[in-house]
Formats: C-alpha cells, structure tokens, sequence
C-alpha cells in the first residue's frame, strides 16, 4: 500500500505468520516464531514497525505461565527489532501456535522483490540449511545436542542484519527461505522474474548433524512434498544422493534470505554480511537467461 501526503514516497508493508513448536523450550519457541514472522519484512527491504500477537493454545491442557513464557520469548525478539507489540488475539486450540502480524514501511525505491531477478545474477545465502530435518529429530527425540543448539541459535536470528547488508551494496531481488525450501523459494524467484538457476550443492551451508539425520530417515513431509513440487523442472548433474537431494529441499522455518546479485557486487555482498555476522554469507549459484524457469543442481 502507497502512502500519501507527508509521506509519500514510503509504502505500507503488512504480513502475518504463525508456526507450532519446533522446539520444547517455550522461551525459544517464542524467538522462533516472533523471528519468522518478522522475515516477510526484512525480505522486502523494510523496516518492522509494531506487531500483534496470534496466539493459539490449550489452556486446559498446559499452564497458563508456558503461554506466558513463549510470548516473553517473542516480545525479547520483537524488542530486539526495534519495535513493540501492541495487542493480540488468542484462542482456545488443542495445539500450540504462536506468530505475530507485523506492519512495517519501505521506501519505494529500496522495496525488494521476488520478481526482479536477472540473468547473470549471483545467488547468495544467508544461513544454513536443514532446520526441519533438525525439527523432526527433535519431535522424535533423536536430535544431537550440537544440532539442536545450532538449530535454536540460527533460527532465532533476525534476518535483520542481512537485509541491511543487502540495501547497503544494492541488490536486484530477494526473499526469505521458509516452508517451501531453498529450491521452492528459488523457482518462485526465477518464474517470477522469467530467469533460470544453477545451484553448486557443495556451496550449500548446512546445520551440523543434518546429513546423519536425514540418512536416518528423518526428513519431515514437507521436505519430501517439496522436493516433488519441483522435481518436473529439477536437473541433477554429476553424483548426487537421494538424501542430497531432500537436503536442498528441506522446509526450513526462519530461514535465512536468498539474493540475487549482479556479479560485481557480489564480493561486496558477501563482505557486508560478513561484517554484520550473518549465520552464512554463501555464494551458492547463478541466474541465467534460460526459459521456462528450470532448476539445475550440481552434484560432485
């Protein structure tokens, strides 16, 4: 939505998401999710300003102070943002959900989109991969403690920084990484902006224990449907395993951003996110010119 009067110029951004737990700690579970929602927001370029609480929860099932503790967690993120939450609606659910609805502004000429890729571009990541293997692990009791932290730590992390970062060097496009995957994310990027990829799977970051999980059989549905959604426009080159496959797929919450660069600023990009201590500052591939918008992994 375009302002008008004294502030024209500046668009209204407006985006709501909400998750169930991914962790057991409520705390961290809050983080999680207030992190999540606050993405849509950094992946346009904008800056957050107020949110609303929607809370799902089975008040005679769990104390009420666990509810109080997941929502402590996301004001702790809210107010890192730089913002407050300013109300909220809860209802009665047999399954704990929690996630906010975030109002925030842009300034039209710095508004990023999923649409403005082009060919030539460079691909950049900003954290690691493989946080819903990480979260079946953890639902079934069989995630590492050095998983489990990396997963929290990462997942709790405002895309904040790397936004910046992205609006500091001046990018061509960009989104967030979230329930479709890396490779579901990307084909929206490339049939929006009627652009190819080609993705070096050896570039990809991943979370620590994810290839032992995911081997173990550990990969939720979402990561399979997801791996099927794009499988008809999917080229694997070289050696690449099944579980590979699925790993460039998984459905991640409170991912990192995916950009797209001109070249000659990817070095630039990759140093500002460096600087500001994003979670992965991962050159992992290129746009081309190719059309219908195909996906093209590269395996070893």
């Amino acid at each position: 939505m375009r302002l008008e009067g004294d502030t024209a110029g500046r668009i209204l951004l407006q985006s709501v998401d909400f998750i169930t737990p991914v962790v057991d700690d409520p705390f961290t579970f809050g983080q999680i999710a207030a992190a999540n929602a606050l993405s849509d927001i950094y992946a346009m370029g904008g800056r957050p300003l107020f949110a609303l609480n929607i809370v799902g929860f089975p008040r005679d099932e769990l104390p009420l102070d666990t509810l109080s503790t997941i929502l402590a967690g996301g004001i702790d993120k809210v107010h890192e943002a730089g913002i407050h939450v300013i109300g909220g609606h809860p209802v009665d659910d047999p399954e704990p959900k929690y996630g906010l609805v975030v109002t925030g502004e842009v300034e039209e000429r710095q508004l990023l989109r999923n649409s403005t890729a082009r060919a030539g571009d460079r691909l950049i990541l900003t954290k690691p991969l493989g946080t819903g293997i990480i979260a079946t692990a953890i639902k079934q009791g069989q995630a590492p403690a050095e998983a489990l932290a990396a997963a929290s730590e990462t997942m709790c992390v405002l895309n904040k920084a790397a936004s910046e970062a992205a609006l500091e060097v001046g990018v061509h496009a960009m989104t967030d990484v979230t329930g479709y995957g890396l490779l579901g994310h990307l084909l929206e990027m490339c049939r929006a902006s009627d652009v190819s990829a080609e993705i070096a799977f050896a570039a990809l970051p991943f979370l620590p224990g994810v290839v032992e999980l995911v081997k173990a059989g550990l990969a939720p549905g979402g990561t399979k449907r997801n791996l099927k959604h794009v499988e008809p426009v999917l080229t694997v080159t070289g050696e690449l395993a099944d579980h590979e496959r699925l790993m460039a797929a998984d459905a991640q919450t409170s991912g990192g951003l995916l950009i797209a660069v001109q070249p000659a600023k990817a070095d630039a990009l990759v140093a500002a996110l460096q600087a500001r201590q994003t979670p992965a500052a991962a050159v992992i591939g290129r746009l081309s010119a190719a059309t219908p918008a195909q996906l093209t992994l590269l395996g070893s």
